[in-house]
């Protein structure tokens, strides 16, 4: 059972030896000066949004968008309705979005559903000349210089864009606070730092912007993994594309409320990171070998933490009952050993939120009894990742759409925030 112990200390090194930059991220967000653009050019963009049975919330994502501070004979509003049993296009039509509906049983997902779109797009608003897709989810709202703000980056050379994403739905409970407290630091303490380090920041599932080029190169959205946003993020990086940030340009989704609902979430993205090291994984480590930062951060991203992870879960699992009933003198050193592995994974997330909270505490929008409470917590959402990348590494998972309910204007959501 010694080996045990060993291994145990040997998975923490690696730990600390793969995740280090990101330590360095830490420190490179809270000093490093901010960056700052401006734009010559007002360019003209198409804003896609994809929607499933999404009739009560996404009248407030088209209301947040007809409120940009951009000439709105600039921005267009699509809307494709995919396989929706309510009334999301009607909703979306009054509100003032161009509508297509969508009906496929076979070629289920967003991937699917903006390929589609795309092609509807090209063929019958080709006059309109896009030179970018803004790509939103039909639960979000966003604040009134979103465009402006991702313009302005846009026109300084950045040909696919990611956001300030933050949530509607925080202080709800500490599942919706786990969700958004890694959001915020994904934000600022990842994107962020990457962005000042002129490194490749990493698409999260909505609020970014594509380039039309690259949409047209490609012949529309080429991505239809589980995790379409991370499979679009690393194919971009090892084709050497370097994915910008906009700090100011704030996003605002809604969070999953119930652990079941969090379950089939992440569920869902934890199989698709491994589809996606599967399909992009030598690459990712030939452009390691090139000597590109980009493509390890990505590699580190996609799959080390999780694979350490389930290793040192089996082995363990296996190893303690081994060692109470045959050698009873390491078990003790092995639950001893566990235990400081279990608290170094709380300590160092706890950090992490401990920070995220203290910097990002005037963009929580939530008590700070709650504020303080949901730092404890996050640690222990983070944990319940492990056991759902193990379910998700023997379970056939299919994308299943995630019932949104929170139906809070741009302006409802500030009124709110002036309550704290």
């Amino acid at each position: 059972m010694k080996i045990i112990v060993y291994f145990n200390f040997i998975i923490s090194l690696l730990f600390m030896l793969c995740y280090f930059y990101q330590f360095v991220y830490v420190i490179v967000g809270l000093f490093k000066k901010k960056l700052s653009f401006s734009a010559e050019k007002l360019h003209r963009y198409a804003v896609v949004i994809s929607a499933r049975n999404e009739s009560g919330v996404i009248g407030n994502l088209i209301e947040s968008i007809h409120r940009q501070n951009y000439p709105s004979e600039l921005i267009d509003i699509f809307v494709i309705a995919d396989n929706c049993t309510d009334n999301t296009a009607q909703t979306a039509s009054e509100a003032g979005a161009i509508v297509y509906e969508r009906f496929n049983a076979e070629k289920i997902g967003k991937g699917y559903a903006l390929d589609w779109l795309f092609d509807k797009i090209k063929t019958e608003h080709s006059d309109k000349n896009y030179e970018g897709y803004i790509i939103f989810d039909a639960d979000n709202v966003v604040a009134p210089d979103f465009i402006e703000e991702m313009n302005k980056v846009f026109d300084n050379g950045y040909r696919v864009i990611t956001s300030y994403r933050n949530s509607k739905n925080y202080d709800k409970n500490w599942i919706t606070a786990g969700y958004s407290l890694w959001f915020l630091r994904e934000a600022k303490f990842l994107n962020n730092a990457r962005m000042k380090l002129k490194t490749s920041c990493a698409i999260s599932g909505t609020g970014f912007l594509i380039c039309a080029d690259i949409v047209n190169k490609n012949g529309g959205w080429i991505h239809h993994l589980l995790t379409e946003d991370i499979e679009f993020t690393t194919d971009s990086i090892v084709n050497g594309e370097i994915i910008g940030y906009c700090e100011n340009a704030v996003l605002y989704d809604e969070q999953p409320e119930t652990f079941y609902q969090s379950y089939i979430q992440r569920l869902r993205w934890s199989k698709g990171f491994y589809q996606v090291f599967r399909k992009y994984g030598r690459r990712l480590i030939r452009g390691i070998f090139r000597g590109s930062f980009s493509c390890y951060d990505m590699f580190m991203t996609l799959m080390p933490a999780m694979l350490l992870t389930l290793i040192s879960t089996v082995l363990n699992t296996l190893a303690l009952p081994v060692a109470f009933i045959a050698e009873a003198e390491y078990a003790g050193i092995l639950v001893k050993t566990l235990g400081q592995t279990m608290l170094s994974f709380y300590f160092v997330f706890f950090l992490f939120g401990f920070i995220t909270t203290i910097t990002e505490w005037k963009q929580i929008y939530c008590g700070a009894f709650k504020k303080i409470a949901y730092t404890f917590t996050f640690p222990i959402f983070m944990l319940t990742y492990v056991p759902i990348s193990i379910i998700a590494l023997f379970k056939k998972v299919k994308w299943e759409p995630i019932k949104h309910s929170v139906t809070k204007s741009i302006k409802e959501i500030y009124d709110e925030a002036n309550t704290f």
